[in-house]
């Protein structure tokens, strides 16, 4: 795992909070462990690369991030809210409270019009208002460009309207912490390249947690992220070891050796 600091001067509010996850599966013949004593700290603005070969977790380590799955083991923290002995029903009012989600199919609701989809979250509070949340809804329609089809169901809407439609709906209920995907680097990091190719989208342009498709292309990445851009780099740090060793490339910056060693040193001193 690689973090890149655009300002290590400011301590943000940590959002993200895991300590030794572990993720096993039941298969017929044997228990398959996913990844094992995994920890991680995200705090709000920091970006932090997610990288691993294709099998090895990342998917699975994001939806439990997202509170979408639950880990077998270790204890995890997303927006103040301690996750690890919550049921499925309780999960659900965590991700209400604190997450909004940007899927990849949208996931709208056929027979539900555009208005309609982008009012159900709100529908699942207490408070719920029907006049203040369909005011608040074609809003937030309005200014996705979608007024007029507002009363259109998703199946006469074109796939970037759908997209914009899931994006209201993810906003609606104000987040604390927006999950969306796939986004390619370029457009998840650069506010320019997002506005060209995905204009509507809350996160393209200031993604803060990346996952990468295997070590490589993560490595590749951070290291052009940090001589581009004079971002702090720190990592790659490696997890799930019993005694602390992270590794350092042969062109690594002296910035790179120190924070790599105070790294080095803080995890001795815990293990």
């Amino acid at each position: 795992m690689t973090q890149v600091h655009s300002d290590v001067s400011i301590m943000p509010q940590v959002i993200i909070s895991a300590q030794q996850l572990t993720q096993k599966i039941n298969l017929p013949q044997k228990e398959l462990t996913i990844f094992s004593d995994l920890s991680l700290s995200i705090a709000a603005g920091e970006q932090v690369a997610i990288t691993g070969r294709s099998g090895s977790g990342k998917s699975t380590l994001l939806g439990i991030l997202a509170t979408l799955d639950q880990a077998s083991g270790g204890e995890l923290i997303v927006c103040g809210e301690n996750i690890s002995k919550l049921n499925e029903e309780q999960r659900a009012q965590v991700r209400l409270k604190h997450i909004g989600f940007v899927f990849q199919s949208f996931q709208l609701l056929p027979h539900l019009t555009a208005v309609e989809n982008v009012m159900l979250p709100l529908r699942l509070h207490a408070s719920f208002n029907f006049a203040e949340a369909e005011q608040r809804a074609l809003s937030l329609l309005q200014k996705v460009g979608l007024e007029r089809q507002a009363t259109q169901t998703p199946k006469v809407l074109s796939g970037g309207e759908q997209q914009r439609v899931a994006i209201a709906r993810a906003v609606i209920g104000r987040p604390d912490l927006l999950v969306e995907g796939p986004i390619q680097y370029d457009a998840a990091a650069d506010a320019a390249v997002a506005k060209a190719k995905m204009p509507d989208s809350q996160v393209a342009g200031r993604a803060t947690v990346f996952i990468f498709p295997d070590l490589n292309t993560g490595n590749n990445t951070y290291k052009a992220v940090q001589r581009s851009s004079g971002a702090i780099a720190i990592g790659p740090v490696l997890q799930g070891l019993r005694k602390p060793v992270n590794d350092l490339s042969r062109g690594a910056l002296v910035r790179d050796i120190v924070n790599t060693v105070a790294i080095t040193a803080i995890q001795a001193q815990s293990s």
